[in-house]
C-alpha cells in the first residue's frame, strides 16, 4: 500500500512539475511580495495626489513604478502646466529616484 501511494505521488509530481515551472512568474520585481508592494505603494501615492490636485485628468494619466523607483508617466493632460504639476508630484514622492515623462497635451477635437 505504501509503495503504491509513493508511486502515485511520483507520477503526479512528474506530471505537474512542468506546469508549475511554466506558471512561474518571471518578473523579478514580483518574486518578493514585499518589493512589489513597495513599488505599488509609490504608484498609489502618486495617483492619490494627482486625483486630489487634478481629478479630471487622472483618467488620462497612467503611472507605473519599476523596481528601481523610476516612475513612468504616460497619457494625456489638459495643459503643459498640468503635465509639469503631475511630474513635480511624482518627483516629490518618497521612494522615487527618477521620473520618465511621456505625457502629452490633449488635443481638442
Amino acid at each position: 500500500m505504501k509503495l503504491r501511494l509513493a508511486a502515485m505521488s511520483l507520477v503526479v509530481g512528474v506530471a505537474l512539475g512542468p506546469m508549475a515551472l511554466y506558471a512561474a512568474d518571471s518578473d523579478t520585481v514580483r518574486n518578493k511580495p514585499g518589493t512589489f508592494v513597495k513599488y505599488s505603494v509609490i504608484t498609489t501615492k502618486i495617483k492619490t495626489q494627482l486625483a486630489a490636485d487634478h481629478p479630471d485628468s487622472l483618467k488620462h494619466i497612467q503611472v507605473d513604478t519599476d523596481k528601481n523607483g523610476v516612475v513612468w508617466m504616460s497619457g494625456t493632460a489638459n495643459s503643459r502646466e498640468e503635465i509639469s504639476n503631475a511630474v513635480e508630484i511624482a518627483r516629490k514622492t518618497e521612494g522615487v529616484t527618477a521620473v520618465k515623462n511621456e505625457l502629452k497635451v490633449q488635443k481638442e477635437h
